[in-house]
């Protein structure tokens, strides 16, 4: 049966086992030519590693680009007489899962993933409303770099309406609709918008914030995979090298917040480290082969991407226990696994949760949710301290997910009394 960030944690705890808690992205700023008066001849390149983790600040640039700018003047570089390159070779060029609907695409929960990425391949959109129903709408869109082409059709709605937002972009383009309503004289409305070609959002960001502070590309930004002639990987001079914090803090936040975009990175990191190959084909074998000599049967897991919004994503509450038990007992895994996981009434997916009830703070587990699925996997501290592993899935409903949740609710309250 489909169960939503199923396999989102299967990528994580699989990746843990194979890679180590203490794995670490790495993301190289490297020159290809020569340095001379101050001018690098040749081309500036920056070669991903897959690290999920570089992010804009405060709708501007990453800092990591200022940083990177400091580099290069220490390193005597203020002018490029070439290109800046973005390396993407770490994985493969397939950023969308197999198995994802076509009408959510453009959403930000549904970003591609890539070698290189920034922003979680996401821009960041911020509408304003006019003071009364019927004005037009300011829109925003952060932060630089992004190349989205922006048709706003938004328009003020009436005051205490709710905001009502669309977005709709086909894949392969930069063409980004924006429609619907906000409330006046209300708030900003934020919402997020996948970017269409995540190398490319990466270096022109880093080109602007450079140009920013005084260091050029003469022949501007590009993706490797548009170069007739990439300059050769040898005799490269390393100007910066930036390491991600490890798995077990990158863990920390995307299985509290959910982030789909974490798990399809994590599933290529694990092809691409424990089989050589950067795809969620690689990914998905190692994945497949490491859960059977856990003791989970073939039959009981069919994995397509690494988040869990994939429709050909099935498994059975029994495999999610056993690997939830296979997890307990298995020292390496388990400390961080536990710390990353959502925890009843106090944060992440599960912050407003069964709050005030004999579950809060009881439970540590993670949410899942799609059209007509939802589901919840973990672990559960009874009133005597007892431990207990669960999974529960509801599919093919059409009650509110709310009364799904009461449901799952009420039956763990019951085995809390134990």
């Amino acid at each position: 049966m489909p169960s939503p960030k199923s396999t989102l944690v299967s990528s994580v705890l699989l990746a843990a086992d194979r890679l180590g808690w203490d794995f670490k992205y790495e993301t190289r700023l490297e020159a290809a030519g020569t340095i001379e008066d101050g001018t690098l001849h040749g081309d500036l390149v920056v070669v991903g590693g897959g690290d999920p983790s570089i992010s804009s600040q405060d709708f501007g640039p990453a800092p990591l680009f200022n940083e990177w700018a400091a580099k290069l003047s220490q390193a005597g570089i203020r002018r490029v007489d070439g290109r800046l390159i973005g390396d993407d070779n770490f994985f493969d060029d397939e950023g969308l899962g197999a198995g994802w609907a076509w009408d959510y695409l453009s959403a930000g929960y549904a970003a591609p993933s890539g070698a290189l990425s920034y922003n979680e391949n996401v821009a960041v959109i911020r509408a304003w409303p006019g003071k009364s129903a019927g004005e037009g709408v300011r829109v925003d869109l952060s932060p630089p770099g992004h190349l989205l082409e922006v048709r706003n059709e938004l328009i003020t709605g009436g005051a205490g309406s709710a905001a009502n937002i669309d977005l709709l972009r086909l894949p392969g383009s930069s063409h980004l609709t924006v429609r619907g309503s906000v409330p006046a004289g209300g708030n900003v409305v934020v919402r997020t918008a996948a970017i269409d070609n995540p190398t490319r959002f990466f270096i022109e960001g880093l080109r602007l914030a450079l140009a920013a502070r005084g260091v050029s590309a003469r022949n501007g930004a590009w993706d490797i995979d548009d170069l007739a002639e990439p300059p050769p990987s040898s005799g490269r001079r390393l100007i910066a090298s930036r390491q991600s914090l490890p798995l077990s803090a990158l863990a920390g936040y995307f299985l509290k917040v959910s982030q789909n975009f974490y798990g399809e990175t994590i599933l290529k990191t694990l092809g691409r480290v424990a089989a050589g190959a950067g795809t969620i084909e690689a990914g998905r074998k190692v994945i497949r082969d490491t859960l059977a000599s856990w003791g989970v049967p073939s039959d009981a897991f069919v994995m397509y991407d690494g988040s869990g919004l994939s429709r050909y994503d099935y498994v059975t509450a029994d495999s999610i226990v056993s690997i939830l038990e296979h997890v307990w007992r298995d020292e390496r895994l388990r400390g961080p696994f536990l710390a990353a996981l959502p925890v009843a009434g106090h944060d992440g997916t599960l912050d407003t949760r069964m709050k005030g009830t004999i579950l809060d703070a009881r439970v540590q587990a993670k949410t899942g949710m799609i059209s007509n699925v939802r589901s919840l996997s973990g672990f559960l501290e009874t009133k005597s301290g007892e431990r207990i592993v669960f999974s529960m899935i509801a599919n093919h409903f059409t009650a509110p997910s709310e009364q799904i949740d009461a449901v799952v609710e009420k039956a763990l309250a019951r085995l809390a009394e134990r």
